[in-house]
């Protein structure tokens, strides 16, 4: 039996451990919630509107777009036909949906204006990047009736590359898709995923169902054929004349059998978007699953700015793709919106990543980068292009993130 002063002792040493142990969490959290603090939208967005208006003052003709920077800080702009010449005017009206200025209405439609030539552009699968985040972005914002003409022909100019006996919308027209060693004749990259929303769109907007049928019947034969078992995804798929997959392949990636981050970037928001287009639970299922196994991989930094490659033999010294991240953090604030239970999860996680992206570490300061946002980004690693550069669709889906977030922070219960 313990006297009655020895009994003081230990309550006393007892709750004294519980009193440095309670101050020790605090502290933690403290720290913890100094080195992520909640993001100011209206500054990051300030930023933008500097930033971009140095990027338009460095482009006056409107027949090249901006796209990166080469290796020598220099400017590297793109012309029209290019995939990514979207992403510029597209950002112009998320500066302008923000601002509620004409100046970026003004500047918005002019570059949007000048891709208007594409709308008849059959030898690409990216018009959705093209003109759907240009003109579509356009017409939801202003409701000018003169966007819907071109978005409408660019619509069909796409369908155009979708052969029902192969099933899918053919991205390149070979494998590899450039030089006389090319094999295949009708490759289907998982970025097609991306182009889907823009014929769900032309399909409810013309009453035309075959635009929805096609995007659908794509993005079934991509679920089917595109996945690993542990729900990663290759970059290309090779198909035969009758849609049988003869190889699956890597452009942009590592290796083949290697997990390209912005490929899973893409699965992530095609499927989470497509859900929303059809309501098909298998879509909400595989968007799932590819976030999953894009959380969870050994290989994510804890900054969940992801490696250009989860599978690059390098790490941790290789390069971040802020791009991939960009994207990722826009699914999942919309994903957060059609899974209750892990609803908190990916909004946390979609935060993080906004978090980071914001931060000195992926931000340039003001008047620096040409007028850029982000840097540390990847584009084309294996062939040696865009390596640790800004790149315009990494902007792009930026601030589609932060405007997602703003609005489910104002009580907006789910985001598209």
């Amino acid at each position: 039996m313990l006297g009655s002063d020895n009994k003081r002792y230990m309550i006393n040493k007892m709750f004294g451990r519980r009193r440095v142990f309670s101050l020790v969490i605090l502290i933690f959290l403290s720290v913890g919630s100094l080195a992520q603090p909640k993001m100011d939208v209206a500054k990051i967005f300030d930023l933008a509107e500097k930033q971009y208006k140095l990027l338009l003052d460095e482009h006056r003709d409107s027949s090249i777009f901006p796209f990166s920077l080469k290796k020598d800080g220099t400017l590297k702009d793109s012309k029209s036909e290019w995939w990514t010449s979207g992403f510029f005017p597209g950002t112009l009206w998320y500066l302008y949906e923000y601002t509620k200025k004409d100046e970026w209405k003004d500047a918005a439609n002019r570059w949007t204006l000048a891709l208007k030539k594409e709308q008849w552009n059959t030898t690409t699968h990216d018009l959705g990047f093209m003109l759907y985040c240009s003109y579509g972005n356009g017409l939801r914002l202003t409701g000018n009736k003169s966007y819907v003409a071109p978005l409408l022909n660019g619509a069909k100019s796409l369908s155009t590359r979708f052969h029902e006996n192969v099933g899918l919308i053919k991205s390149w027209d070979r494998f590899p898709p450039n030089g006389p060693d090319s094999l295949f004749a009708y490759p289907v990259i998982i970025d097609n995923m991306m182009n889907l929303e823009y014929l769900t769109w032309a399909s409810k907007y013309s009453g035309n169902k075959q635009f929805a049928t096609i995007a659908m019947t794509h993005a079934n034969n991509t679920l089917k054929n595109h996945f690993r078992k542990d729900n990663s995804c290759y970059h290309a798929v090779c198909y035969g004349d009758n849609g049988q997959v003869l190889v699956k392949k890597t452009w942009q990636g590592f290796s083949d059998s290697s997990s390209w981050a912005r490929g899973q970037a893409w699965a992530i928001y095609g499927y989470t978007m497509m859900y929303r287009e059809t309501k098909k639970i298998e879509y909400l299922q595989q968007a799932e699953k590819v976030a999953t196994f894009y959380l969870n991989h050994p290989n994510l930094p804890a900054d969940k700015i992801p490696y250009w490659d989860f599978n690059a033999p390098q790490i941790p010294n290789e390069e971040r793709d802020a791009s991939a991240g960009a994207v990722v953090a826009s699914a999942l604030l919309e994903l957060s919106g059609y899974v209750p239970a892990k609803k908190q999860y990916y909004l946390n996680a979609a935060e993080t990543m906004l978090q980071s992206l914001s931060s000195n570490e992926y931000t340039y300061p003001s008047g620096e980068g040409h007028g850029y946002i982000l840097k540390h980004s990847v584009g084309f690693k294996p062939k040696g292009g865009e390596i640790d550069v800004p790149l315009v669709y990494a902007d792009y889906y930026y601030l589609e993130a932060l405007l997602r977030y703003k609005k489910l922070k104002s009580g907006i219960k789910k985001v598209k």
